[in-house]
């Protein structure tokens, strides 16, 4: 993988994505000559049409990566990515047909816009079925040995055989541990030189995952290998680059301060983040307040109650707020007071509330707490007193997820399906980690982008 920005990009979809936009832009140009031959028009020289041709290239690669086009099911399927491709070009010529009233002169012609929406769709098909198999196979796979046998290596081990894993085991060396799980791990006083033992099997990186680290650690070992230029990680970095979250059963404190992460010289970062929220809020706000107002009132048409309810939860540096949604449920759904985790087919949603929350129509009233400061467009979810007061006693590290500020959407939400149960929220929390831990405005467009997938295959929303 390649690190951008403090967030890692598998060297399979960087490499699909620049192949892709170079085709964007023959699909974009042949759509161009088509049509000027068509009207009988002289063809001249291409960078007199560079603008509208990496408009278009830009609108269609960016839908692409807001529908899941470069996601693991993409990757592995090639009926699906068709499926994704056919959307993100529908939505890439949608983004050209605003950038025409924003920016005029910027756009290929409504003419060629539809040439080379076929186009495009046909090239990056035909691609995804070439390279398909390559993208799949283990040309972009890293070669990993694996210093232990316990059940951490276990659990490396079932990493590798889900789909889409950028890397594959070449072997497993138990480092004379006592509760061996991995049959075939050689024992480390049968290799001579393991750094050899690296070379000859070809291998680009070692993980270590022992089960008991204190005076275990092979110094001598791990130093030769590095030597010979073998990348040498630990597992709590390595699940965090393959899974995108930090491991809360590998991960301990002295990783989290050590660590590259939760840097505090992103100060500029900070204020353009606040910036871009009280700008964008506005403008939502304005576009979405004849929806909220709708809403608002089927809302009250379908049950009693307030149409927007308030509730407290917890925001940054575990302060309180009060957010404002569009309410999904009776107004009795909590009488007695006490706090209850939503369900699947929860019987206290309404038939309104049902379908704004699947379509995220409820959030929208959270653009005021965007507007006044307290949450920002991406971060955490912001969960209720309550609940915070017992996943802190259940769940370590969960106040570190107050250390950034909580979000309409988030890196959690893109991840993971929506979940009411003290398992869901740790794997939730793994997520959250990574994204305090990582955070830049890249991965904030980057979840942006992927929150449109989330809308319109609302998989897991309650």
């Amino acid at each position: 993988m390649i690190r951008l920005f403090k967030h890692y990009v598998p060297h399979a979809v960087l490499f699909l994505a620049l192949v892709d936009f170079c085709l964007l832009l023959a699909a974009a140009e042949a759509a161009w000559v088509i049509r000027a031959q068509q009207i009988g028009m002289e063809v001249d020289y291409i960078g007199n049409r560079a603008g509208p041709l990496l408009a278009f290239a830009a609108s269609v690669l960016t839908a692409a990566m807001a529908v899941g086009v470069y996601g693991s099911d993409a990757l592995q399927s090639l009926r699906f990515a068709i499926a994704r491709l056919l959307v993100a070009v529908s939505l890439g010529v949608i983004f050209q047909s605003v950038m025409a009233f924003a920016l005029p002169g910027m756009t290929l012609w409504r003419s060629n816009s539809l040439y080379a929406m076929g186009l495009a769709f046909v090239f990056l098909a035909f691609s995804r079925a070439i390279l398909g198999s390559l993208i799949g196979g283990e040309a972009f796979k890293r070669r990993l040995l694996i210093l232990g046998g316990g059940k951490r290596a276990q659990r490396i081990k079932e990493l590798e055989s889900e789909p889409g894993a950028g890397f594959v085991v070449v072997g497993y060396v138990a480092m004379n541990e006592n509760k061996r799980v991995i049959p075939e791990a050689i024992n480390r006083d049968a290799i001579f030189n393991l750094a050899d033992y690296v070379v000859k099997l070809g291998a680009s990186e070692v993980v270590l995952a022992l089960e008991e680290r204190r005076n275990a650690i092979p110094l001598d070992d791990l130093l030769r290998i590095k030597t010979t230029g073998v990348h040498v990680n630990d597992m709590s970095s390595f699940i965090e680059r393959e899974t995108g979250r930090v491991d809360l059963d590998s991960v301990n404190p002295s990783w989290l301060i050590f660590s590259d992460g939760f840097s505090s010289g992103r100060r500029i970062s900070s204020m353009a983040k606040r910036l871009f929220d009280m700008v964008a809020s506005s403008l939502l706000l304005l576009l979405s307040s004849p929806i909220i107002i709708l809403f608002a009132i089927l809302i009250k048409l379908e049950s009693k109650g307030p149409a927007i309810y308030r509730q407290e939860r917890v925001g940054l540096f575990g302060q309180t707020y009060f957010v404002n949604k569009l309410r999904s449920m009776r107004s009795d759904a909590e009488d007695d007071g006490k706090a209850v985790w939503a369900s699947e087919d929860d019987p206290r949603i309404t038939r309104i509330g049902k379908f704004i929350r699947k379509v995220r129509i409820d959030e929208l009233p959270q653009t005021w707490n965007v507007l006044k400061g307290e949450m920002s467009f991406v971060g955490p979810r912001p969960e209720r007193p309550e609940f915070v007061a017992d996943l802190e006693d259940k769940l370590s590290y969960y106040a570190e997820r107050h250390m950034v500020k909580p979000g309409i959407t988030g890196w959690a939400q893109v991840n993971y399906p929506y979940g009411a149960s003290l398992e869901d929220a740790r794997h939730k929390l793994e997520y959250d980690l990574y994204y305090a831990k990582n955070y830049t405005p890249f991965l904030d467009l980057l979840i942006l982008l992927q929150t449109v997938r989330v809308i319109l295959w609302p998989d897991g929303a309650r």
